[in-house]
């Protein structure tokens, strides 16, 4: 995926991984916004690499918060990994939890 990321638009990059964690975690909501823009001059800030991930799954229940964001990572694979993805702010919650916010 990731050079395909790395080559992609924003709105394309974003589908990448509104894609891959559809997949592994049929998420009930699922928001990702680029805040690259707010990170100038920073590592990835030209290449679209900053996101903020709010997603509700299923698949979290009984996880810890780390546990879950490991579930996130390793469903983006090589994005994380490889720097496609440079930062990543998740807030990753169950139904029960989301709908108690």
């Amino acid at each position: 995926m990731n050079n395909i990321f790395l080559n992609s638009s924003t709105d394309q990059r974003i589908s990448l991984i509104r894609d891959r964690l559809c997949a592994a975690l049929s998420p009930f909501t699922l928001e990702i916004r680029d805040n690259s823009s707010e990170h100038a001059k920073h590592i990835g800030s030209a290449t679209g690499s900053h996101y903020i991930l709010t997603i509700v799954s299923a698949a979290f229940e009984g996880y810890t918060r780390v546990d879950r964001h490991r579930l996130v990572y390793s469903a983006l694979g090589d994005a994380m990994q490889d720097g496609g993805i440079h930062a990543l702010s998740i807030s990753a919650y169950t139904p029960k939890e989301f709908k108690a916010r």
